[in-house]
């Protein structure tokens, strides 16, 4: 009897309650015993997921119900990380999109839902979070099928199954039910649904072996581990196989050493695996991800996995700072050179190339949140490194006028309250945004939605939190090339650089108190050129930030002499980032964020100013 397999992938704009779900499908379906403490939100293992409530990575696990064996693939929402997505649709026959009952289909619910409907998947949507007091569930069910017919969805795709849920409290139900009230007992409407509607895979045990790897792990026991369906074919331990890049890409032999399955979050060592099954196999070094393990006798390979272009770049350079090497562990452009092609290994929608200038490295990457993750990790991991102002990728097009320059267009919801409308419109209007839709909610809340250069969003998160007093919500999409819309304007303020080296007193930050927001605290080291706060107006000021006061033997209690100083702002690596201009950078070290001018002394700012111009 061969096993019943089914393969899902959840999908879900970000904070729809993806892996609240997954951890309930886990719980219910007997996956974990009863003395075993469940973790919330098993899935996000990684750290940095667990810190800030994200998925970035997707991943594998595995249930039964009735007999059948589920295996669910757990997506990021983000678009930014839309590589990992793209790679975990290829090894599904179904998806479930999570829409939140209150919030409606969001931006990045469009991108992933557009992906998984050109590859011909049929959706059943799942409308969760129907216990919120603002839940609208009708309204988004009409607002889902709105989105399958604009993203062009054929009729059978249109024809999709509804689900209602409350992922963390447990139940779902085919039918709606009153406000207030449990409508269902447990989470076998949803698993019956997936059992009804999702295909099971259809391929031949028979056939030559046909297997695509859609992801890479890594054990310090066997090597690299390749992840992804059996489309064709049977897989055995110790079966020798050709590894092929595409049809006309290059080959190479390797022997299969294990051959692993999921069940709940384990992996299970198995004797052969067939059709469907989503499988780790490990023993060949030249695994990687897109190729297809096929059989030497009968080679059957499958295109590569195509993944959207990056359209934001970075420059990646060796610490430079009178403070290099201080705390890092890792400094030279070799190792960072070496980190880079690890993460390309992994990241398939990073890339990665060497500049005419030694040890500057240009990082390709998806968005802001992509990159910044990236380097996040790398200081983590001990890497201290600095890194320029992010900058969008542009494509250059033939046009009535010869070459045409074209820049990346992104759609932008942000949900704000009324009374915060006039400020988000002005400073989108600003940033060449332009208004393509406005929805007040009836409740004091106006969604609007915007068509804005992926440039004139660099920097804008903070702003708009400022704008909002921290109570609205913005994403953002790519929505493809547009010709170039003129310049935007940059940061409003100039900065405070430091003009020696030494460490910051107390007496100083005092005295510069009434020229702007200080970056940097009492006792914390400076050297010359380092930036030590926002100017209050637009030009910038080299200031004295190690001065100290002139003792004499005359002493003077009285409170005028108390010295008043306004806490320092934080700097994050997110807020570094998108804080810098072209001329500045940021210096990553594992225990500090700073930022720099590129040129650290007066005279070679001058120098390089008089030279652009």
């Amino acid at each position: 009897m061969t096993l019943q397999i089914r393969n899902i992938a959840i999908i879900a704009h970000v904070d729809h309650g993806k892996t609240t779900m997954v951890d309930q499908l886990l719980r219910q379906s007997g996956t974990f015993a009863e003395h075993e403490k469940v973790v919330d939100t098993v899935m996000d293992s990684n750290a940095i997921e667990r810190e800030r409530g994200i998925t970035i990575l997707a991943k594998n696990c595995a249930v039964s119900w009735q007999g059948t064996h589920i295996n669910i693939v757990d997506t990021p929402g983000h678009a930014d990380f839309g590589g990992e997505v793209e790679r975990a649709l290829s090894m599904v026959d179904g998806v479930l999109l999570l829409i939140d009952a209150q919030e409606g289909p969001m931006p990045q619910t469009r991108f992933v839902t557009k992906k998984a409907l050109a590859l011909g998947l049929k959706p059943i949507v799942v409308v969760n979070k129907v216990d919120k007091p603002g839940a609208r569930p009708d309204a988004v069910i009409n607002a889902a099928f709105d989105l399958f017919d604009k993203l062009g969805a054929s009729d059978e795709q249109l024809d999709f199954p509804v689900v209602y849920a409350s992922g963390i409290n447990g139940w779902s139900s085919l039918t709606e039910g009153a406000p207030g009230e449990q409508w269902g007992p447990d989470m076998s409407a949803l698993f019956d649904t997936i059992l009804k509607h999702v295909p099971a895979h259809a391929g031949d045990p028979a056939a030559p072996l046909q297997l695509q790897i859609s992801a890479l792990d890594y054990s310090s026991f066997v090597g690299r581990i390749g992840v992804g369906r059996i489309n064709a074919g049977t897989i055995k331990p110790g079966m020798n196989v050709l590894v092929m890049e595409g049809p006309d890409g290059k080959a190479a032999t390797g022997r299969v050493n294990q051959v692993l399955t999921f069940q709940g979050l384990d992996r299970v060592q198995v004797g052969e695996a067939g059709p469907g099954e989503i499988v780790l196999i490990n023993g060949i070094e030249d695994i990687g991800i897109g190729v297809t393990v096929t059989d030497p006798a009968d080679p059957q390979p499958l295109p590569m996995l195509k993944v959207d272009e990056p359209t934001l770049t970075m420059n990646f350079c060796v610490n430079t700072s009178p403070l290099a090497g201080r705390e890092g562990k890792y400094v030279t452009s070799r190792q960072i050179w070496d980190r880079l092609q690890k993460e390309l290994q992994s990241n398939v929608a990073l890339k990665v190339r060497e500049t005419d200038e030694d040890g500057v490295f240009e990082v390709m990457g998806r968005g802001e949140l992509h990159l910044t993750i990236l380097l996040e990790n790398m200081r983590r991991e001990g890497y201290e490194l600095a890194v320029s102002k992010p900058r969008v990728v542009f494509h250059e097009v033939d046009g009535a006028d010869g070459k045409e320059r074209h820049e990346p267009i992104e759609l932008v919801t942000a949900d704000i309250e009324e009374q915060h409308q006039g400020g988000v419109m002005q400073a989108l209007g600003e940033r060449k945004g332009e208004l393509v839709n406005m929805e007040p909610d009836g409740r004091g809340r106006v969604r609007l939605e915007y068509r804005i250069p992926a440039r004139g969003l660099i920097g804008f998160s903070n702003e708009f939190m400022n704008l909002t007093r921290g109570s609205g919500l913005i994403s953002n999409i790519f929505d493809g090339y547009e010709a170039h819309k003129g310049e935007i304007a940059g940061r409003k303020n100039g900065v405070l650089i430091s003009m020696d080296a030494g460490e910051i007193f107390t007496y100083a930050l005092g005295k510069l108190d009434d020229r702007g927001r200080m970056f940097v605290k009492a006792g914390d080291p400076v050297y010359e050129g380092m930036i030590v706060g926002i100017h209050n107006r637009e030009n910038d000021l080299v200031v004295n930030a190690t001065r100290t006061k002139q003792l004499t033997n005359f002493r003077v209690s009285g409170k005028e002499d108390a010295i008043k100083i306004t806490p320092p702002i934080e700097l994050t690596l997110e807020y570094g980032v998108e804080f810098i201009e072209d001329d500045e950078l940021v210096e990553i070290t594992p225990k500090s964020i700073r930022v720099r001018k590129r040129h650290l002394s007066e005279h070679e700012r001058r120098r390089a100013s008089r030279e652009a111009a």
